[in-house]
């Protein structure tokens, strides 16, 4: 019996991997690789395989969340799995721990920063006021759990992390501009108040990497800008400490008279 070992890749490239992760890799008999459940916009494969010493099994979505493949592996030698951002962030990949466990086989974690832990300190937020997070998802049909979501961490006065869709097979990565019009096409079907063109949001496209970029400003405002090279996510705050307003106008461009107003 082998050991199956999740180890997370960071947010931007090959260089984000841990030393004890790229200990890991280089041991392990096989080294697979998914890139469907976030992207990596600085990743090259060459880079990685010269990082390794050998190049990874590219595996598909439904590779993955079939598990046949990888678990099968994982009984006869040592695989090292390969994943964006922190291992267990996506929910298929704790289905597939589990998996690995009803069938004996070892599993070992090498964590690594995820957008969970990256974004708030990117817009200067304080990481304990966040709420529920939410993923706004390409229509039809059009979800009302962002929304509702929003609505609920809103009334407690929490920040609101929103990760937004992508279909990397398909090459579809929703945008931060998708995102707001989708809350505010939300806001004017419901009309319950928990979002408007004029609500402080943050938009953050490719976090953790030397593009990183962030913007404060309205929902309205953001939603006619241009942010670049996917990947985006969103945060939509709520009440602020005078700490989190200052950071959001020097490290996120934000009006001060605005986020004053959410204080």
């Amino acid at each position: 019996m082998g050991t199956l070992t999740f180890i997370g890749m960071g947010l931007y490239d090959e260089k984000g991997i841990s030393l004890r992760g790229l200990e890991a890799a280089r041991s392990a008999h096989t080294v697979m690789l998914e890139g469907y459940t976030n992207l990596m916009p600085g990743l090259r494969l060459d880079a990685l395989e010269a990082l390794l010493g050998k190049m990874p099994l590219l595996l598909s979505r439904g590779a993955v969340e079939d598990g046949g493949e990888i678990l099968r592996a994982a009984e006869e030698r040592d695989v090292a799995f390969l994943v964006a951002g922190d291992p267990f962030i996506a929910t298929t990949h704790v289905d597939l721990r589990l998996r690995a466990a009803r069938r004996g086989i070892r599993v070992e974690v090498v964590n690594a920063p995820s957008i969970i832990s990256v974004a708030p300190g990117a817009a200067g937020l304080q990481n304990y006021k966040f709420g529920k997070s939410a993923t706004i998802t390409f229509p039809p049909p059009q979800s009302d759990v962002p929304y509702d979501t929003l609505k609920m961490n809103r009334a407690a006065g929490l920040h609101t992390l929103f990760f937004l869709d992508l279909r990397a097979e398909e090459g579809q990565f929703m945008t931060a501009n998708e995102g707001l019009r989708l809350l505010l096409d939300a806001e004017r079907r419901r009309g319950e108040g928990a979002f408007a063109p004029g609500t402080l949001s943050v938009a953050i496209a490719r976090a953790g990497g030397p593009e990183q970029l962030v913007r404060a400003g309205t929902a309205e405002a953001l939603s006619g800008e241009s942010f670049g090279k996917p990947p985006h996510s969103l945060i939509i705050p709520g009440r602020l400490h005078f700490m989190e307003s200052d950071a959001l106008v020097a490290f996120a461009g934000a009006d001060r008279a605005l986020v004053r107003g959410c204080e």
